[in-house]
This record gives C-alpha cells, structure tokens and sequence, in this order.
C-alpha cells in the first residue's frame, strides 16, 4: 500500500491532499502542487489530468520544491494526477515492437536494458504488450529523459497515446524496493 501526501507550496506548506490510490484529477482537492512527500510506496505523477503528459516516477522520498526538481529534470511543471504503483512480486516480461500493431522487429525482456540500439539494434520500439510486472521506459539511453509508466497489458500504439515523435531508448523493471 502507498501514501503519497501533495502540498500547495514548497517545503510542505499550505493545503495538503493526502492519496493512497489513483487520483485522476488533483485540481479537485488543491489548486497547485510545488511539494510532496512519498510516505510509502511509489507513484506516478503526471502534468496533465487523467494520466496524461509528461510523467515521473517518485519512490519514497521528501521532493521540496517540485516545480524547480521537475523542470530541470523532465520539464513538468505542474502536477494534476497521480498513480498509485502496485507492488509486484514475481517475474518480469514484456515484449517490444518496431512498429505499431506489434509489426517488425520484437524482442522479448525479463530484466532492464540500459540500451536498446546497443543490445538489439532496434532504433525504435512503437508498440509493447507487458506480460508480467511495472516497467518504466525512457526516451533516452541509460535511463534518462522522459518517461511513460506500463503496467500489464498491451501498447498497440505510442502515437495514438500521445507519444507520437518520442522515441524510447531504455526500458526498466519497477521492483519491490518501493
């Protein structure tokens, strides 16, 4: 179980709203969110309403000033939903595509890959089906730059998701260290 308190102003002041599960919409509790403490848990948070944006991964952790850790870090500059994610226990698997539509080259993953044109000399992944497990995938090699959280079940299209431009470089397992 995770707890994921959000605070209008830096250094957790102002007005709080506290989740312990997904909350799509955060503008209906606080009006802005410039801190936050992850009491257990880890989740996603997102720039936009329902999921969507850009996103980032928090574990547990006090996080100050989020406006000035996420601009630098992934140019997110507000926050307005949230994802609670589930611990996992078991094994990972997750299947990547060339193309939409699970078309071209596929490759299938149990552990993280740092560099996906390196270890599979794939220069794009456009569709994903995620069998067992929480995986996060980067835009960049070694784990860097924008990300998108997956969860189990099947990505026919990062475009029509409104990662259309973005390429991911590196994937990761979400394991149970949250």
């Amino acid at each position: 179980m995770g707890k994921i308190v959000f605070y209008e102003e830096r250094n957790f002041q102002g007005r709080s709203y506290e989740s312990m599960t997904d909350c799509s919409d955060l503008t209906s509790f606080l009006s802005r969110c410039q801190s936050c403490r992850v009491e257990s848990g880890c989740f996603m948070i997102y720039e936009r309403p329902n999921y969507m944006g850009n996103q980032f991964f928090l574990r547990r952790g006090e996080y100050h000033d989020m406006q000035r850790m996420m601009s630098s870090e992934m140019m997110l500059d507000s926050i307005r939903s949230c994802r609670m994610i589930p611990h996992h226990r078991g094994q990972f698997r997750m299947r990547i595509y060339e193309r939409e539509n699970f078309g071209g080259q596929m490759h299938e993953m149990m552990e993280d890959c740092d560099n996906m044109m390196e270890r599979y000399r794939m220069n794009d992944c456009q569709s994903a089906n995620v069998m067992d497990g929480h995986w996060l995938m980067y835009e960049q090699p070694h784990f860097r730059g924008r990300m998108m959280y997956m969860r189990p079940g099947e990505y026919r299209s990062f475009r029509d998701m409104g990662f259309g431009g973005q390429r991911f470089m590196s994937m990761r397992r979400i394991m149970d260290t949250c």
